[in-house]
């Protein structure tokens, strides 16, 4: 048997480790492990006096200013809390500009002179860390030899334990800035965002005569799609280990194109760990809702239930480091690139968003009543506005190397940003636009041919799957997000534009109240002139078409096809207003994130050029000229024709990769990442095309790489 095959062998077996559910019965109290590691208020509830946890929630609750005598006893409480965890250490757990999270541990142990230690922690370590700021991506605002940065305690976000089979730690999310008090991280602007949103919807809801609100947050549930496979096969995979996806590999017999993955039975070892995954994520608190097989063979997805948009953004960074760590227990590994297989469907993180109050009310949910209705209309439309006037600096905050692989492909939506309402919602603002009454469609029922199925009540409109951004009942679903991001940027983002159409929209309702119109009437005038303006960007046809596209370019709307094309739009005079005016990033700190997501874009190509260029030379141009040696021994000539060109041809382009590796210009930083994706990725591509013919003619036994047919679909 050759030696790939016996590989495949390997990677087709598993042993069940028994260490998730077993037989507990979940409906006993205490055997629901959910947030059993996390100091939420059930936990603050029992380790605090009374007047500290009220305080705290105060804080938590209301904003309120944080009392270092506070401080002092939430850290005592929180430290014996950890103890009786078996945390021998803490850390300040934040989110530098690099995309993933980043920790300094520190035990809570100090000697005390006698030989002993005792257990220790202030308010002081609670509140405020210093780690060192050098090397972490600052765009700028702070040179390698300034190292001094600061984590901030975020108490909105609650602390939890992180368990490791010898030991745990404390972990505190925090906010990182500058000594200067610049945001380093993605919490603070996300924090600062949707307290703009707050101010702003609050104001709209006053108007609507809500007085009851105190508090507008904003919520996101974002559903994460990832790849298994076999840990054989990514230990053998160079290019998997290093840049997180393949750099060659020939389309396989069999992709996707039978459906038959897609929500089918999920494989044994597969979902064996997929539940000790959500076991780990509920101890942490995470609310996983949703697990299914997703369209690409090795392809899943996990969702959770909606939550504030901070506590939301940190679960999310959590859910994909703990899937990493529980999947190697199984002999697999997750995958987050965008696309790690060419020619079988990528992954992307859907972000639903969505505005609700401290009183319960969805703002984006459409009433029982034309009150309510006036008002999800007033919002609903703001969003229109938001994203039709800032849809370049949406289309930015989703760019990266990885998604220019996915980005217009099958599955995902293109880079053009558009809006889909829904046949019915669509129906009722062209109404109004029209000047023109709009009934709601009848409540009516999906017949299924048999008495024996019930008939299902049926939506006022269909989903439409291509979409970029789609009205999805009560939230709006901005489906182009990279799977391997953060998805606190984008959100930031969101917030910060709503915020902005909402007050644009209040000044125009204030104005039309104060000529003497009555509520409905102002709010019905102020939509209808908002949605006129902003029409272009809804879309409910087929975002993959050749029409749609030209379409587009007619309406106006932008198509940033690339991370150089996007990234610009951060720093257009309209995005560094907006996030000036509502305090949100100042200048220099937009200026730094668009330097920092530049340099990433550049160094991340730049690790997959050189990978290439080694794997190319050293692994795959020996095999051919191996397969070559075979071939003349046989005396095959046809063979040899066949073979010995693309060879040629192959070393020609290992030549060209290696000179336009060698060729960086030294130019501002905008042209270099130009330079990246025309010249480097063209001669990355170049190479691959003929790599991946030669896959194909090569003998399967001195290939050196595993094929997609067996990464793919040996489970």
């Amino acid at each position: 048997m050759p030696k790939i095959r016996q590989h495949n062998v390997a990677a087709a077996q598993w042993q069940p480790n028994g260490t998730t559910m077993g037989t507990s019965d979940l409906t006993v109290q205490g055997n629901n492990p959910f947030g059993e590691n996390v100091f939420g208020p059930q936990a603050q509830r029992v380790k605090l006096p009374k007047h500290v946890y009220r305080q705290l929630q105060a804080v938590i609750e209301r904003g309120e200013q944080l009392d270092p005598a506070l401080a002092d006893a939430v850290a005592s409480a929180m430290k014996d809390w950890a103890l009786e965890k078996g945390a021998t250490h803490f850390t300040h757990w934040f989110q530098p500009l690099t995309g993933s999270t980043a920790e300094k541990h520190d035990s809570f142990y100090m000697p005390i002179g006698d030989g002993t230690a005792l257990a220790e922690f202030s308010g002081k370590e609670l509140i405020q860390g210093e780690p060192d700021a050098s090397s972490f991506p600052t765009g700028g605002i702070r040179a390698t030899f300034e190292a001094r940065g600061y984590t901030a305690w975020d108490p909105t976000s609650p602390a939890f334990i992180l368990e490791n089979p010898n030991g745990a730690v404390l972990c505190i999310p925090t906010a990182f800035a500058s000594w200067t008090g610049e945001a380093l991280d993605h919490k603070i602007p996300l924090l600062r965002s949707m307290e703009a949103l707050a101010k702003s919807a609050l104001r709209a809801l006053r108007l609507f005569g809500d007085e009851s609100a105190q508090r507008v947050f904003t919520t996101i549930g974002p559903e994460q799609e990832y790849f298994l496979i076999d840990e054989q096969y990514y230990y053998e995979r160079p290019d998997l280990i290093t840049t997180g996806r393949t750099l060659f590999g020939a389309k396989p017999p069999k992709g996707h194109e039978l459906d038959d993955h897609y929500f089918g039975s999920i494989p044994e070892r597969v979902l064996a760990c997929m539940l000790e995954t959500e076991m780990e994520m509920a101890r942490v608190g995470i609310p996983i809702k949703t697990r299914h097989n997703e369209v690409a063979p090795a392809q899943y997805e996990i969702a959770p239930v909606f939550e504030n948009s901070n506590v939301g953004s940190d679960h999310q960074q959590l859910c994909m480091q703990i899937m990493q760590n529980v999947a190697r227990k199984y002999g697999l590994v997750c995958l987050l690139h965008e696309k790690p297989f060419a020619g079988v469907n990528g992954s992307g993180k859907h972000n639903n968003w969505s505005m609700g109050t401290d009183t319960g009310d969805n703002l984006l949910e459409p009433g029982d009543n034309p009150h309510d209705n006036l008002q999800f209309l007033f919002f609903c439309a703001a969003v229109l506005q938001a994203v039709n006037r800032h849809q370049g600096l949406l289309r930015a905050s989703i760019a990266s190397a990885g998604q220019d692989h996915r980005l217009g492909a099958n599955e995902a939506p293109p880079a053009i940003i558009s809006v889909f309402l829904g046949g019915e919602l669509e129906r009722v603002f062209e109404a109004i636009a029209a000047g023109e009454t709009a009934a709601s469609t009848p409540q009516s029922f999906l017949g299924l041919g048999t008495p024996v199925l019930p008939p299902l009540p049926l939506h006022g409109g269909d989903r439409n799957r291509t979409s970029p951004f789609a009205f999805t009942g009560n939230k709006f679903e901005f489906r182009a997000l990279g799977s391997s991001a953060s998805p606190s940027f984008t959100n930031t983002v969101l917030n910060t534009i709503a915020a902005q159409a909402i007050d644009d929209l209040c000044n125009d309702l204030e104005a039309a109240l104060g000529s003497g119109k009555p509520l409905d009437e102002a709010v019905i005038a102020v939509v209808r002139k908002s949605y006129e303006a902003n029409r272009q960007i809804v879309f409910g046809g087929d975002n993959y078409s050749d029409e749609w596209h030209a379409e587009a370019e007619q309406r106006g709307l932008l198509n940033l096809r690339t991370t150089p094309d996007a990234l610009p739009e951060i720093i257009s005079d309209e995005s560094v207003s907006v996030f000036d005016t509502y305090a949100v990033l100042s200048e220099r700190e937009v200026h730094s994130r668009y330097e920092v997501f530049l340099e990433q874009y550049i160094a991340k190509v730049n690790i997959e050029a050189e990978t290439a260029r080694d794997i190319a030379r050293t692994m795959l141009l020996p095999a051919a000229l191996r397969h070559l040696d075979v071939i003349e021994e046989a005396e095959m000539e046809e063979l040899d024709e066949e073979m010995r060109p693309v060879v040629k041809d192959f070393w020609t382009a290992i030549k060209a990769l290696e000179q336009a590796n060698a060729g960086h210009p030294d130019t501002d930083t905008l042209s270099h990442a130009v330079y990246m994706r025309d010249t480097v990725l063209a001669a990355m591509n170049a190479v691959r095309e003929l790599a991946d013919q030669l896959e194909k003619l090569v003998a399967d036994d001195l290939w050196p790489l595993p094929k997609y047919s067996e990464i793919l679909f040996i489970k």
